[in-house]
């Protein structure tokens, strides 16, 4: 039989005691790998690949395929030390499933474990992938080849799980989910000198605030207001002493926006700004970008309007069209290679996504599996 909702509810436990960093996930993969393998194989094939030792893909043979449909479940967690006091909280000091990534897994799980013993019409492809918080799996996955052949679907789900939504409610929209990020490191070469005379210097720390400041504007002065992007700087470090004029500053930061095409034009003007203020401080000034995988989650106008039109009409799903929100998602990457569909599984936690005291709903396990699962076999009638 396929797994029940106690069934899976110990699962996500069991996974929500072994968190694991990006390409890190070896506990993680042979716990999945386990598991699947108790599940019928009669037409279920498990793919490893030594290239990304840590991801796993799960094919299911179609009765009568018109198409491959693909399913996305990310496997890392966080650096981050978990303060719920539980009996199944991490055991890994240090590192805790903040981000729901256990109950992603295990909707997956669940939906394996039925499609294994009702076959479905269409193949269906479930990819558990590494590293979504860092390293870009879905990108390493997508460039290294390994969505090919039997693996490369023709449309491509998943979902991301929602402290802020009611339990069990699935949320989506059409367009832009999520933000695209990309990582700015900006460093700043002056001059070091003696306090007390600053004309033999070149003030890295008074070059840093022009910058930061200038940068700033880009938001408020250089877009239009009702497109979107954000900029923040949250580190800054320069300087050993009070009494020594900094020679050199670094600077860290993020861009985030709802389309890849406002990335782009942002990332260009702090460019203009640092060649500018290079000229008008007699510095230099070196700008990085690292944008990896972490492209706007834009989901494809037709295939979610079908989607949306299936979970609105469904008896047994509550759904909600959201805002878009302004984190990051790896699986915006495989979205601009794949069309498909990103959504929502409500959990109404106490605390926030990547926080120490995140604590998900369990029972928003069973609605995701049953609601996905119902929208699989309509989009295979189809």
């Amino acid at each position: 039989m396929s797994l029940s909702a106690e069934e899976l509810i110990n699962i996500r436990r069991d996974l929500h005691k072994i968190p694991e960093l990006a390409l890190k996930e070896t506990e993680t993969h042979e716990y999945l790998k386990n598991k699947i393998s108790e599940f019928p194989q009669d037409f279920l094939q498990i793919h490893e690949f030594k290239e990304l030792p840590t991801a796993l893909f799960v094919h299911i043979d179609g009765s009568n395929p018109k198409r491959t449909i693909g399913y996305r479940a990310d496997m890392d967690a966080l650096p981050v030390t978990e303060t719920n006091d539980l009996y199944y909280r991490s055991v890994h000091p240090g590192v805790m499933h903040a981000c729901g990534h256990d109950l992603h897994m295990t909707v997956a799980l669940g939906l394996i474990s039925y499609f294994a013993e009702n076959q479905p019409t269409d193949n269906l492809v479930f990819f558990f992938q590494p590293a979504e918080e860092a390293e870009s799996g879905g990108k390493q996955a997508y460039d290294l080849g390994l969505f090919s052949g039997d693996l490369k679907p023709d449309e491509f789900y998943g979902l991301h799980d929602n402290a802020d939504l009611g339990t069990g409610i699935i949320g989506c929209r059409n367009g832009t989910l999520f933000a695209g990020t990309t990582e700015v490191n900006v460093t700043i070469h002056g001059m070091s000198g003696h306090a007390a005379y600053p004309h033999k210097a070149n003030d890295a720390v008074v070059i840093a605030a022009s910058f930061i400041e200038q940068v700033q504007t880009v938001i408020s002065r250089s877009i239009d207001p009702v497109k979107c992007g954000v900029i923040t700087f949250g580190k800054l470090q320069a300087g050993t002493i009070r009494n020594v004029i900094a020679g050199k500053a670094r600077i860290e930061g993020t861009i985030r926006c709802l389309t890849q095409d406002m990335i782009e034009y942002i990332r260009q003007r702090v460019l203009d700004i640092a060649k500018g203020i290079e000229v008008s401080f007699n510095c230099r000034i070196d700008v990085e970008y690292n944008q990896g995988g972490y492209y706007p989650v834009e989901n494809n106008p037709e295939l979610t309007k079908n989607f949306i039109d299936y979970m609105q009409k469904a008896d047994d799903v509550k759904f909600q069209e959201t805002e878009p929100a302004m984190t990051g998602e790896d699986f915006g990457y495989l979205l601009s290679k794949i069309p498909g569909t990103m959504f929502w599984l409500g959990v109404a936690s106490p605390g926030a996504l990547h926080s120490v005291d995140f604590l998900p709903h369990e029972e928003a396990i069973i609605d995701g599996v049953e609601a996905f699962k119902g929208f699989l076999n309509y989009r295979m009638s189809m």
